[in-house]
């Protein structure tokens, strides 16, 4: 087991890795200068769907679209 100076920062600070790679990614794309800031800001949208489950078996599933600026 590594020692706690061997612990990265990102962990130090209580930050999960997928915060800390989500707030760099961010960051990189805020610093982009244009076209490649629209376009790269167009791919940081999720689209997922979500089916609730009753008596095993899926009801329709629900389509969302979220984006982190929302």
């Amino acid at each position: 087991m590594a020692s706690n100076g061997a612990v990265p920062f990102w962990r130090a600070a209580g930050m999960t890795y997928i915060t800390y790679s989500n707030i760099c990614a961010n960051l990189v794309r805020n610093c982009l200068k244009e076209p490649y800031k629209t376009e790269a800001l167009t791919r940081e949208k999720v689209h997922f769907s979500i089916s609730k489950w009753t008596e095993g078996k899926p009801e329709k599933p629900t389509i969302r679209s979220d984006s982190p600026e929302e």
